[in-house]
């Protein structure tokens, strides 16, 4: 239904490329600096790190649901063929898994840094250490959807359309 809706590229998607992937390494970049931050904060007892952390944090929690949005509008385009469906499901439980975990990461440092903006605890660097191996888990599921199964490349796409792929 949406097809008829919208004119879809030879990527089928109804833009030039697809915006998950630009998000997403938005989501990434401030997950993992911020992780970086936190632990030359800690080790330097430079506090002014910790401030750029909590932002980094901050602007992720939001961005890492615009990705989702944008996750799922396309993982819907691409029209998923057999052998790519169980790498594309663990990606999107993941996904949303992460943003309900990156998001309570968030909440407690703002807790944190609303009683003892000075300091972190060792349990929050061993939090996002935690978050910062699973955001590289998820990176893996997203290669391997592009660079093995190639969802939104033109040859799968054209593949998919004339019924080589099921």
């Amino acid at each position: 239904m949406l097809q008829n809706l919208l004119p879809l590229n030879n990527h089928n998607l109804p833009y030039p490329d697809t915006m998950h992937p630009i998000v997403v390494h938005f989501v990434i970049a401030m997950v993992l600096f911020a992780f970086l931050c936190d632990v030359i904060g800690y080790f330097t007892r430079n506090h002014r790190l910790f401030e750029v952390s909590w932002w980094n944090m901050f602007f992720a929690t939001i961005s890492i649901f615009i990705a989702i949005i944008f996750g799922q509008f396309e993982a819907g385009l691409a029209e998923p063929y057999d052998a790519s469906q169980p790498v594309l499901n663990l990606h999107t439980l993941l996904g949303w898994s992460l943003s309900a975990i990156l998001a309570a990461i968030t909440a407690w440092r703002y807790v944190i840094r609303s009683r003892t903006p000075q300091r972190i605890p060792i349990y929050y660097l061993a939090a996002g250490l935690l978050l910062t191996v699973l955001v590289g888990t998820q990176v893996y599921f997203g290669d391997q959807l592009v660079w093995i199964y190639g969802l939104h490349t033109v040859p799968v796409t054209e593949a998919m359309k004339e019924g080589l792929l099921q």
